[in-house]
């Protein structure tokens, strides 16, 4: 076994990648090899470091040098000074990884501080595509403890005991899941990931996918010697390259190394995995809807009960659950129900992912124990929001969640408190909103999103959301009538009840809650003809002020010639021309143009 005096960690996650972290480590392959280090230094391809907004990321071992937004250019730098002659390059260095002149290690940053890594242990620390990185970290052990020390019974109950729940979105007890299809009567069973993963913004599963897949197979492995199911299916949507060209990898390294296939630890247990390719439809990550599509029917939800613990694929009971939920299981194994009951809150134990997006300084993947408030992701971990903007909302839940205001950021994060607020945990997207976002506005967009990803099949959803979203591009477009907000809650209340399968049913939740907290802003849209943010074009009208200076860039980048004046003198917009693109806004140089 080679022993390198240095480990250079490169981000391989999506978001690195996309801004070239390939390129980045060829040219640390390159330099090392010039400078003769091949043997001295290990270059490692990881999971997602978690801090998106700084990449691509770079760590350096032992010292832990956290490098970040690193370009090609360098690469000769890090590895002449650092590698070379043990001197860190402090100006490359993430802007909070030097204090004082001191160097701070990744746990030590503030991203990070408050983070308590479980199903994402091992992303941005081991090479997913190396499973003798996985079983270093105690890979596989958790398999082979149930396998060899645990009767199913024992496996099922140890998961109901750390009240371990479904981290796709519905928040179900996962033990007790297990236990229904362990229980129910079939000659042959099932075991499914969902890592359809469909919410815009949420990039949880993915990246666990992309970072540890063999923590994935264990689970399922698991899950299917305790509720007696020999194989499993992996759903993944296409658009995941990278997850679903690891993932492969990692499932022929388990079927050779004897952890998937025939007579598992001598154990005679039985199990083995195939990936299923989603086409990107938002309503497969339905778990119905999902199991038609791997039958390769058309995915739409089917009518429950019978529930897919009593009958899934194929009329078989089958066990299905999200990536993050499987994530979870071997800590649970290995640690015990005690250690992750330990950790959360009385009704919601263990950790949550959620993917940090929108209008805050560090985007990308934390970890937190459940009962973490709102005010510490956003602020202490996220870093608040840039350019010095208010604070307004937070979404929840995707499509199907809700906008939480500013009055609740103290608000512990939990399943039952979310819901009480009128949003959701769902898979763990989290979008935050500035003083700049119309909150009429965020639940047009994610309505128009759900009317296009609905499949139809049942009038509330297929209707319904279409009636909404009529009425909210009416209400934006500044022809609201008295009513229609009433007119809106009726349907959403009717949709919410009516429709067949959770998504329809949660459809409604980005409008009632922004209802809920934001009336007066729909108000303003109907009964004044105004959006007080700023945003809706329909409701917007542009005024040149006495602080033009008469430079005439206005009328040059207007496209419809709807503005008028002398040079060196006032200018004015005529409203009734004005499109309303905002192209003279954008060129006054002396900030003389608003638009209210």
């Amino acid at each position: 076994m080679e022993l390198y005096r240095s480990h250079v960690l490169i981000c391989g996650g999506t978001g690195c990648t996309s801004s070239g972290s390939k390129s980045i480590e060829e040219a640390f392959n390159e330099a090392l090899a010039k400078h003769n280090l091949t043997k001295e230094v290990k270059l490692v391809r990881t999971g997602c470091f978690g801090l998106c907004e700084a990449g691509p990321i770079v760590i350096v071992y032992p010292e832990g040098a956290f490098y970040s937004r690193i370009t090609v250019e360098d690469v000769a730098r890090i590895t002449e000074e650092h590698l070379l002659k043990g001197r860190i390059v402090t100006d490359l260095l993430f802007k909070e990884a030097v204090a004082e002149d001191q160097i701070r290690s990744i746990n030590e940053v503030d991203f990070y501080k408050k983070q308590q890594r479980v199903a994402l242990r091992n992303c941005g620390v081991i090479d997913p595509e190396d499973i003798t990185e996985y079983i270093a970290f105690d890979g596989y052990k958790a398999l082979a403890k149930a396998l060899t020390e645990m009767t199913r019974e024992e496996v099922i109950e140890t998961i109901k005991k750390s009240g371990l729940r479904g981290r796709g979105g519905g928040g179900f007890p996962t033990g007790l899941k297990w236990e229904f299809t362990y229980k129910a009567q079939g000659d042959q069973k099932y075991v499914a990931c969902n890592a359809d993963e469909g919410d815009p913004g949420a990039f949880m599963d993915r990246s666990v996918l992309e970072g540890d897949p063999h923590a994935v197979i264990e689970a399922m492995a698991i899950a299917g010697y305790a509720v007696g199911a020999n194989q499993g299916y992996v759903y993944v949507r296409a658009e995941y390259p990278i997850a679903v060209h690891r993932l492969q990898i990692a499932i022929d390294q388990a079927r050779e190394y004897g952890l998937l296939g025939k007579n598992i630890f001598g154990t005679g247990f039985d199990f083995d995995l195939e990936i299923r390719l989603g086409a990107g439809a938002f309503v497969c990550g339905e778990e119905t809807a999902l199991l038609n599509s791997i039958e390769g029917k058309r995915g739409m939800p089917r009518p429950r009960p019978p529930f897919p613990a009593v009958k899934g694929l194929w009329e078989k009971p089958t066990l299905l659950n999200n990536v993050e939920t499987y994530a979870n299981v071997p800590q649970i194994i290995l640690n015990g129900a005690e250690w992750f009951a330990s950790i959360g809150t009385e009704k919601s134990k263990g950790t949550k992912v959620f993917a940090l997006g929108g209008k805050i300084n560090n985007t990308g993947l934390l970890e937190i124990p459940m009962g973490t408030t709102l005010r510490e992701v956003i602020f202490e971990i996220g870093g608040g929001i840039p350019n010095g903007k208010q604070f307004k909302a937070v979404q929840t839940g995707g499509p199907s969640g809700g906008c939480i205001p500013a009055e609740y950021l103290d608000t512990p994060i939990d399943y039952d408190n979310l819901i009480a607020l009128g949003s959701m945990m769902g898979s763990g997207g989290m979008i935050v909103m500035d003083e700049d976002n119309c909150m009429v506005d965020i639940a047009r967009f994610f309505l128009d999103f759900t009317v296009d990803e609905s499949c139809g099949k049942c009038p509330p959803c297929r209707i319904g959301t279409k009636r909404m979203l009529e009425l909210l591009d009416k209400i934006t477009e500044g022809k609201g009538e008295a009513g229609d907000i009433e007119k809106l809650e009726r349907l959403a209340e009717n949709i919410k009840s009516s429709s067949l399968c959770g998504l329809g049913q949660t459809a409604p939740n980005p409008v009632l809650s922004t209802l809920r907290y934001f009336r007066h802003e729909y108000e303003a849209h109907v009964n004044e003809k105004r959006c007080p943010a700023g945003v809706c074009q329909g409701l917007l009208s542009y005024f040149i002020t006495d602080a033009c200076k008469g430079c005439t860039l206005c009328t040059k980048a207007c496209p419809v010639n709807a503005i008028s004046g002398e040079k060196k003198g006032l200018h004015v917009i005529d409203r009734e021309k004005c499109v309303k693109c905002g192209a003279c806004l954008d060129k006054c140089p002396f900030k003389a143009i608003i638009k209210k």
